[in-house]
């Protein structure tokens, strides 16, 4: 049996923007428009599909904006959506609109937003858009790696002048549930140490003596990278100050990190993404998430993807731990 004909798709993002967003829409878009599907930008996310915030989406109308940051269709956080009266409204919305199918970029909350769609009976399709990199069925999401770039270039700056002033910069990123940001900034930046939320760390040994040692065999500056979620990074700072007699200073990278031209990869892998999602509800799929694993495109069922478990990769912290002497 041929699945239905798809007529018009509907695309949103939710929750934290991730810069990539924009190339993701585009590539919706312009995959919609080569197969003759109407496509509606919803703005302010689930709560632009509960009140009917709407654009039309065209060929031209997605130009020039894979090189920005953010999103053009804007986000935000919708408490609404998460009651049964709140999904009823959207779903009348979707229907009001002749609005068949949803494709939703984000994170795990997005996701679920998606689920309770297609259990109305809206194709959804979902697309992994978050710094983080915390979503548990793909090994990449969208915005990572420039959210990387931009917090290494502000690391590397970091180290002149805490080179020049003997210190330890004591940097936070972003990471409320999931190291994987500090994990691979720190990493490429030769951090002393990385303190995430996923691993315990001995203060002695792990952070006070690699710094004693360091200053014997003469390096004079150190950088320790702390994902938010760890702990207090002031707290970190004072407590190698006592320990070690080197004055260290505190760093807060904050929001910049969600900013700024997304990089090759993040515009690649956003493109490739829209665009399978497209293929997705056109093959009459629905309740799917857009994945990647080993470096290429996949799907897996929403429900099963959000069980799904994830950690961070055992021999990058090996490596990290040897090479940080």
């Amino acid at each position: 049996m041929e699945p239905k004909r798809i007529k018009r798709i509907g695309v949103l993002t939710s929750g934290g923007d991730s810069p990539g967003m924009n190339a993701a829409i585009r590539a919706i878009a312009r995959s919609a428009s080569a197969y003759s599907i109407e496509c509606l930008g919803i703005r302010r996310g689930y709560n632009g599909l509960i009140n009917g915030d709407v654009i039309s989406l065209d060929a031209r109308s997605v130009d020039g904006i894979i090189t920005r940051g953010g999103t053009m269709l804007y986000t935000a956080r919708c408490e609404e959506f998460k009651t049964e009266e709140g999904i009823n409204k959207a779903v009348n919305t979707c229907q009001y609109l002749g609005m068949d199918s949803l494709i939703t970029i984000g994170g795990d909350g997005t996701f679920r937003g998606a689920k309770d769609l297609s259990d109305k009976g809206i194709h959804t399709i979902g697309i992994p858009g978050t710094i983080d990199n915390d979503i548990v069925c793909t090994e990449y999401t969208i915005g990572f790696d420039t959210a990387c770039n931009t917090a290494l270039d502000a690391v590397d700056k970091l180290r002149d002048t805490m080179h020049s002033h003997e210190r330890c910069s004591v940097v936070e990123v972003m990471g409320r549930h999931a190291g994987y940001l500090a994990m691979y900034v720190g990493l490429s930046a030769g951090a002393t140490a990385i303190l995430t939320p996923e691993s315990p760390v001995d203060f002695e040994e792990d952070i006070f003596e690699k710094i004693r040692h360091a200053r014997i065999s003469g390096r004079s500056h150190h950088i320790i990278i702390v994902a938010e979620g760890y702990g207090k990074a002031d707290e970190i700072a004072e407590r190698i100050h006592q320990e070690t007699g080197i004055e260290a200073r505190v760093t807060i990278l904050g929001h910049v990190q969600r900013g700024g031209s997304p990089t090759a990869r993040d515009r690649v892998a956003a493109t490739m993404m829209g665009s399978y999602a497209v293929e997705l509800l056109k093959s009459g799929s629905t309740n799917r998430v857009v994945c990647m694993k080993d470096g290429k495109i996949c799907d897996f069922d929403i429900t099963e993807a959000l069980q799904m478990s994830k950690e961070l990769d055992p021999a990058m912290q090996k490596v990290q731990k040897l090479v940080s002497i």
